[in-house]
């Protein structure tokens, strides 16, 4: 087994600091870096967290690191792990491969990083994945959902921790197709997650006895849609299922109302992200997937709810939605793994969380979830959800429709495709 020197790396903080400062290096955005430990004490255990601050996903990134840190928080207020402190530092991936996979080479060879933490996008995710993999550096993937990141683009070190495209496909096409109609069209974001959700989709359309029509191709950061709407008017499709996310599915779903294309055809959103439903609630239409809600009626969701809003008080949005659920989740399991293993060494933390399960009542799910050491994919309860028309509250846009278990929407086709390297392969990192 290789072995790295990342752990014994002296770290030149203060140097770095000051160039990203100074402007050299600006490409990765504002730095934020938490110090908590005091003099003397245990060296901390150092997170990277490689989440989007601008781009298609900032406003989701942002998210996802309100739940990632409200996780250090808790465990920070307990003592840490193994008795260390958890410290962290994230910049802004600006929802770019090419920044991600800066940053997570910066991350960790000069900042002593040994866990990355953090993605929405899938592109770059798997940009992040490549650095770790070739540092044995462990990274939790927290909200990139293209069933490919637990697929061709698994990795030994790397852990999904969304539903992906096929698991949402599979808890809402047959019935579908069966209730609505067989004619489909596609309306997919051109880019990984939006190629392979928009695969899952068909196959499942084609397995239900339906039909594609047609797929229409959409650029990241498009923003008017009437020309996709308008061929979307001629075909009249039974259903459009989109794989639309960020920024884009905010500007469609505008133009989607104002055109009054909300009811005929059927409309299904592969997945919504609480951050991109927030700004413009009026506008939410169709019948979408996510993997939480912050008005389940579950045990234990009241009372995070209350611990999210007051770590959170001057956050935009006032409750917490699936992308911060998410990486609140990902980083807890992750800490409690390294306490399970007694060590920081990454090959025992892996073997950890590939056996990983956690109770319906711990997840605050319908259903136990579980992580599938194949795939390395958590494998959790699928909502789907429309428009709530009697809310109880500002916050209370979704109606629940239904719940899925894991075993229902499980990506089989991911655990073909997914070669994991044997352990022996990767490098050891130690904290």
């Amino acid at each position: 087994m290789k072995q790295r020197e990342i752990s014994r790396r002296s770290v030149l903080q203060g140097s770095l600091m000051a160039s990203a400062l100074a402007g050299t290096a600006s490409y990765f955005g504002p730095w934020k870096e938490n110090r908590v430990w005091a003099q003397g004490a245990a060296k901390p255990i150092k997170l990277g967290l490689t989440c989007d601050a601008s781009g298609q996903y900032g406003n989701s990134g942002q998210d996802d690191l309100r739940g990632i840190q409200m996780a250090i928080d808790e465990a920070n207020a307990k003592g840490g792990v193994l008795g260390r402190k958890i410290t962290w530092i994230t910049a802004d991936t600006e929802t770019t491969p090419a920044t991600g996979s800066r940053l997570a080479e910066r991350f960790i060879t000069r900042e002593d990083c040994t866990i990355l933490i953090g993605a929405v996008h899938s592109g770059v995710a798997n940009a992040i994945t490549q650095v770790a993999a070739k540092n044995g550096v462990i990274y939790l993937n927290t909200n990139s959902s293209a069933p490919s990141e637990a697929g061709e683009n698994c990795s030994r070190i790397k852990f999904v921790w969304d539903g992906n495209g096929t698991n949402f496909s599979k808890a809402s096409v047959a019935n579908a197709v069966n209730s609505i109609g067989k004619k489909w069209m596609l309306l997919t974001n051109d880019y990984v997650w939006g190629h392979t959700t928009s695969a899952a989709t068909k196959a499942q359309v084609e397995g239900a006895g339906g039909k594609i029509v047609d797929n229409l191709l959409v650029p990241q950061n498009t923003r008017d849609f009437t020309a996709y709407l308008l061929k979307i008017q001629q075909a009249k499709p039974d259903v459009v299922a989109t794989a639309v996310g960020g920024d884009d599915i905010k500007a469609l779903r505008e133009q989607v109302a104002q055109l009054k294309l909300d009811g005929k055809p059927a409309w299904i959103n592969n997945q919504q992200d609480w951050p991109d439903v927030w700004g413009s609630p009026d506008s939410l239409f169709g019948v979408f997937g996510t993997t939480w809600y912050h008005k389940l009626a579950l045990p234990g969701v009241a009372d995070f709810v209350k611990k999210w809003q007051a770590t959170n008080k001057e956050g935009s949005i006032p409750v917490p939605g699936n992308v911060s659920y998410n990486g609140y989740m990902a980083t807890r399991e992750l800490l409690r793994a390294i306490e399970r293993a007694g060590s920081t060494n990454n090959v025992k933390i892996i073997k950890e969380l590939e056996n990983l399960k956690v109770s319906a009542t711990d997840r605050m799910q319908h259903f136990d979830a579980y992580m599938d050491p194949v795939t390395h994919q958590m494998q959790q309860t699928i909502y789907l959800a429309r428009r709530n028309p009697k809310p109880a509250d500002k916050t209370d846009l979704y109606e629940i429709i239904s719940w899925t278990e894991p075993k229902a929407v499980a990506d089989t086709d991911a655990q073909a495709k997914c070669k994991l390297v044997p352990y022996e392969q990767v490098p050891t990192v130690d904290s």
